[in-house]
């Protein structure tokens, strides 16, 4: 829950749901929102494989999803999950089997999709064999993968259909006596996928997962999965989250957090609080702000530091940031720490000077976050 009691305005109360285990993290409940990620290797390319998983934990990603197309992908599996330094979600689609033997693999978590696992039968052997490997299941509703007898009926993909997939396999699971499963209700468009996310949020009191599916490039899967996934968390929606793009994972896993951090229901790193820079400024912001953002990757402690090029609206911003840089004249500009005029400094040593000031403050935090504990 994100509240702030000074600021009642910015308060998110979050759906209360059940609380599974992904492996070793605690998703839903009271535990904060998990940011999930998907490889886009082959599977069967084991070192590529762990390497973009590596990279994506680095990142600060919390999960990673796999794909498990074949059974040379379920042996090569076994090895990622024993090499990977997060939980690993193996992704099903229409061979059942696959299911059973990513979770004899040790995947902590089995992605099925409803519409397409199977009969009823295949999917209770799946469900025997997460329970008996001590796995857990998202159940992956896609508007683009529905049941025959919902299009049917509904005549398109609509959400009622998506939520009426959803319970009907969420019924299968409770049937059978498991209850180790988070859901997702997933469509490309986001009206869509807004509108069945509410209604299964309605419905169940299951962990969310929430996804815009083929959101698109860097940009445009960024903006439009703001866009989602952002109105959804600030109405409490979601558990966990992860934002489709046909990128790098890693960028993923940078702009999962950005929505989350915005929204203040996560917090990693330096959050960068700059302006689009005009006539006024007192320094090249947009140049200033890329250097930065490379050189203070390396900074997990949650912190802000604000970059404006001039004084109007400089000191303002400061005031509520750890450290903060406001442009001045003369080739020099004002430092500001802990929100006060601290110090001046000049514009060609700037970058250096603030990257110290940052991990200096990074390591106060740190400091006082180990004595409190």
């Amino acid at each position: 829950m994100s509240l702030n009691h000074v600021r009642p305005w910015r308060n998110i109360y979050r759906r209360k749901s059940r609380q599974i285990m992904v492996g070793d993290v605690a998703v839903g409940g009271d535990a904060p929102i998990a940011v999930q990620t998907m490889t886009n290797t082959l599977t069967t390319d084991v070192a590529a494989t762990v390497a973009q998983v590596q990279a994506a934990a680095e990142a600060g990603v919390d999960i990673v999803r796999v794909s498990v197309p074949d059974e040379a992908s379920s042996k090569a599996l076994k090895e990622i999950v024993r090499e990977s330094p997060v939980p690993i979600v193996a992704d099903i689609h229409f061979h059942y089997r696959r299911g059973i033997e990513a979770a004899e693999a040790g995947a902590a978590c089995l992605r099925i999709n409803p519409g397409n696992i199977g009969d009823e039968k295949r999917v209770k052997e799946v469900i025997k064999a997460a329970r008996d490997h001590n796995c857990s299941i998202r159940i992956g509703v896609n508007a683009g993968s529905l049941e025959k007898h919902l299009l049917e009926k509904y005549g398109e993909p609509c959400p009622e259909a998506m939520v009426e997939s959803g319970l009907e396999h969420i019924r299968i699971l409770q049937d059978n006596d498991f209850h180790e499963f988070k859901i997702s209700v997933k469509a490309s468009d986001v009206f869509l996928s807004a509108a069945a996310y509410q209604g299964i949020a309605e419905a169940t009191d299951a962990p969310i997962h929430l996804g815009i599916t083929e959101a698109g490039g860097l940009v445009s899967g960024t903006i439009k999965s703001a866009i989602g996934l952002g109105n959804l968390l600030w109405m409490g929606i979601g558990d966990t989250i992860r934002v489709s793009l046909s990128a790098d994972p890693v960028e993923e896993v940078k702009v999962g957090y950005e929505i989350l951090k915005s929204l203040g229901l996560r917090h990693r790193g330096v959050n960068i609080i700059s302006c689009p820079s005009c006539a006024r400024q007192g320094f090249d912001v947009i140049k200033t702000v890329e250097a930065l953002e490379q050189r203070l990757e390396h900074i997990k402690t949650p912190m802000s530091l604000s970059i404006i090029g001039c004084v109007v609206n400089g000191p303002g911003e400061a005031l509520m940031t750890d450290v903060g840089f406001t442009g001045g004249g003369a080739g020099s500009g004002m430092v500001y720490l802990a929100g006060k005029a601290s110090h001046k400094m000049s514009n060609d040593q700037m970058i250096d000077h603030i990257v110290e000031e940052v991990e200096k403050k990074a390591a106060e935090l740190d400091a006082a976050q180990e004595a409190a504990e």
